[in-house]
């Protein structure tokens, strides 16, 4: 491969290079987007780093190039050299990679793991384009972003996107698992005789979700908690207080450290607690489920709180910071619903039409026809 841009032709058989690494957040809408280009005959390559090799039961059948990685993290510019040379190191590696799989694209999913792969796009004259997953810009598809030639969003409105970016911008969406759109087609019955609660905080944890919500439950009427039923996903540490606590008030709760089938959870719910990132943001609104969001503080840029205002502002989430959330808030917020099943099922209608199940599908036509542009 030459350093210079190179003709392009149609049709399937084409290498498509995806650049995701870090989080699920991640990694879960690039192995959307690699399952979508593999259905239509093409061929797709992972590049990662060492976290993206973690995440079991995604990207099956993709062949994976690991290449180094870092950020200064909380070391600031001290870590500055060393993080330098990795990425150096990675863009090399990269490079290597491209020049003998010739792809006619590189797709870059945000977070550091993906600067490496994409930056070797860039100096060979590839075809580069990113996904933002969040209602936030992040710092490393920022730095892209005026080098690529298309950045993909999940929400129509994008924070600290330049207006010079936003001319090279398309919504999106965030592609959803398979698995999530095959639960999509639960419907939702909010005026079922038993109300499905669940608790889940998402590959960060939420250690304060264990706290709060059996507490807040307690504060409910009795009434109201002889008709729910409770599926909390928990450390294994706090697993004998939640219980304890739920019991108390009358409950006896699903509690796990780990659910094998969480879209098909999510599905059978009337109302999720969570966190808000991106993955579980996009999954409640293409299910439609109503949620009531605790935004993590310490995500960067805030981005958390963006993802769950979206929610909010479509009608199908209630959103409580961590500071404010306490068992009376939230029992005040659970109440909104449990004593209104109208409004409940307006919430859900309002969170699915707030979805993008076809996120993955125009994300696979947005690469390919940026792959086709010399």
């Amino acid at each position: 491969m030459t350093d210079k841009p190179r003709p392009r032709t149609p049709g399937p058989g084409g290498t498509y290079v995806l650049c995701a690494g870090g989080t699920g957040g991640h990694m879960v809408p690039a192995h959307c987007l690699a399952l979508e280009l593999m259905a239509r005959g093409h061929k797709v390559h992972l590049v990662t780093d060492e976290r993206g090799l973690r995440f079991p039961g995604l990207f099956p059948g993709v062949p994976v190039t690991k290449v180094e990685a870092a950020s200064t993290g909380r070391s600031g510019w001290r870590a500055l050299p060393q993080v330098a040379l990795s990425i150096w190191r990675g863009r090399q590696a990269a490079r290597a990679l491209f020049r003998q799989i010739r792809p006619r694209a590189v797709v870059g999913f945000g977070g550091y793991p993906a600067l490496p792969g994409l930056l070797a796009g860039l100096s060979l004259y590839l075809p580069c384009l990113i996904h933002e997953q969040n209602a936030v810009l992040g710092r490393t598809n920022r730095y892209l972003a005026p080098r690529v030639r298309a950045i993909a969003t999940s929400f129509p409105r994008i924070r600290r996107m330049e207006g010079a970016w936003a001319r090279r911008a398309h919504f999106i969406g965030n592609p959803v698992r398979p698995e999530v759109l095959a639960a999509a087609d639960l419907p939702f019955d909010a005026a079922a005789p038993r109300l499905k609660l669940l608790v889940t905080g998402g590959s960060q944890g939420a250690a304060i979700l264990n706290s709060v919500v059996p507490a807040a439950i307690a504060l409910l009427p009795a009434e109201v908690r002889s008709t729910l039923d409770v599926t909390h996903q928990g450390r294994e540490e706090d697993q004998p207080a939640m219980l304890a606590a739920y019991r108390a008030a009358g409950i006896e709760p699903v509690i796990a450290a780990y659910f094998a089938d969480l879209p098909a959870e999510m599905a059978s719910s009337h109302i999720v607690i969570a966190r808000s990132g991106a993955s579980t943001v996009a999954e409640l609104a293409v299910m439609g489920r109503p949620s009531i969001l605790v935004p993590l503080p310490i995500a960067t840029d805030d981005h958390q709180a963006d993802n769950a205002a979206a929610l909010v502002e479509a009608g199908g989430a209630q959103m409580i910071r961590q500071p404010d959330f306490t068992p009376e808030r939230l029992a005040q917020a659970l109440t909104i619903w449990l004593a209104d099943r109208q409004g409940l099922g307006t919430a859900a209608s309002a969170a699915r039409a707030a979805g993008h199940p076809e996120a993955a599908k125009r994300l696979a036509n947005l690469v390919i026809a940026t792959g086709l542009i010399a």
